[in-house]
């Protein structure tokens, strides 16, 4: 299917001249008619998250544990709901005080959100952080959908939405974790970006500076994208200028805000990060630890960590090299900046895969290329890739002793 041929699932702007009602009824109309598009990619995604989480329970009640526990109060997830409860100002120390872990390093977003729906619903903070990130998890998909279906048809966008769905750390998606929530964020204000809406994207990827670090990846791709656009006379207006302005505002504020609460404005949070041994040292401790890797045992999740790292570099080489059109720059320097955070950064090898989640354009070669592929091959390596998928993601939940 070509791109013509796509529809656009944010509904065009009201004719000034329309009557009220009738410009509602035809934006209601687009939306169904984008929603029911998109229907079958959906339905894929939640039934290949479903069957891994079921698979996961089953285990998990086997060895006696509790899936819902393990889904929504499970490393990461804990410092959500402690900060959804209590607010800021948590710290851990380990040793002799040579580690201290602060809570400061967790955005406010997710939070935020946890502490709003167990507020107005009778659920714990886990179960408030299970609904919105299942909930996020397929407005992610949506938005995955969106943005594939517009630059190569409906069908690789499916695959893609698929793929994703099945990536070995996809298991986050099922999690009370924020990837779901920065996904969803960032694939509809790159859709947005796609389809010229600046404002829409500013405000997103605002939102999205709100939800993780690595969202610093979307906010560059707004700004560098409305940049090119506007030196190359393509757009113009105060739209794209305001759009670019509102892009950085939510990331920037809460680094700034940690700054000043720790005494430093423009250093504080990397300090709070470094404490956490989370730093950009351009790929000098992921070499330290490649080195460990080859020289000593150790345990299965990091190894598989490294495999899949090096499957997303390779991925976006692919992504700009090898497919017989290029991704526009949007989507370049989204997954392209996600890809140098992830190498790039230091601490916590093994949660380098669950970095690169978001990084959903790195899927286009492969859907690409199995939506030209032998029914035979393409259904081979989903069902090799769900399995994959599946077991690992089991694995992860239940036996690995390491956080995610």
């Amino acid at each position: 299917m070509s791109v013509d041929t796509s529809v656009d699932t944010v509904v065009p702007a009201r004719s000034t001249n329309a009557p009220r009602p009738a410009a509602r009824r035809d934006r209601a109309a687009a939306l169904r008619a984008a929603f029911l598009r998109a229907a079958p990619a959906l339905a894929l995604f939640a039934a290949v998250r479903l069957t891994g989480t079921l698979l996961m329970a089953v285990w998990a009640w086997h060895i006696g544990k509790s899936p819902l526990r393990l889904l929504g109060q499970s490393w990461d997830s804990l410092w959500y709901t402690r900060i959804a409860a209590h607010g800021y100002g948590h710290t851990r120390i380990f040793g002799d005080g040579e580690i201290i872990q602060s809570d400061l390093a967790f955005f406010p977003l997710y939070p935020g959100l946890i502490r709003a729906v167990s507020s107005l619903l009778p659920v714990t903070p886990g179960g408030a952080g299970l609904l919105i990130s299942w909930t996020a998890a397929l407005a992610a998909a949506w938005g995955v959908f969106a943005v594939v279906d517009r630059l190569h048809g409906r069908r690789v966008a499916t695959v893609t939405v698929v793929l994703w769905g099945l990536l070995p750390h996809s298991v986050v998606l099922s999690m009370a974790y924020t990837e779901p929530v920065l996904v969803a964020l960032s694939a509809w204000s790159l859709y947005a970006v796609l389809t010229r809406r600046w404002l829409l994207a500013g405000a997103l990827a605002a939102l999205a500076g709100l939800s993780r670090p690595n969202a610093v990846a979307l906010v560059a791709a707004v700004v560098l994208t409305a940049a090119h656009e506007l030196l190359r006379g393509r757009q113009r207006g105060w739209r794209v200028w305001t759009g670019a302005l509102l892009a950085p505002l939510g990331w920037a504020s809460y680094v700034l805000y940690v700054g000043i609460r720790k005494g430093d404005p423009l250093g504080g949070y990397f300090a709070v990060q470094a404490d956490w041994s989370s730093r950009f040292d351009f790929g000098s401790g992921t070499l330290k630890f490649i080195k460990h890797l080859v020289s000593a045992p150790e345990r299965f999740g990091f190894p598989m960590a490294l495999v899949i790292v090096a499957v997303g570099v390779l991925l976006f080489a692919l992504m700009v090299y090898g497919m017989d059109r290029r991704p526009p720059l949007v989507l370049l320097v989204y997954a392209g900046v996600l890809v140098v955070i992830t190498v790039g950064g230091a601490g916590f090898f093994e949660s380098k895969p669950r970095f690169l989640l978001p990084a959903f354009p790195l899927l286009l070669p492969l859907a690409c290329a199995l939506t030209k592929a032998r029914p035979r091959a393409a259904v081979t390596v989903t069902v090799a890739l769900a399995g994959l998928s599946m077991a690992y993601g089991t694995y992860l939940l239940t036996v690995a002793p390491m956080p995610m």
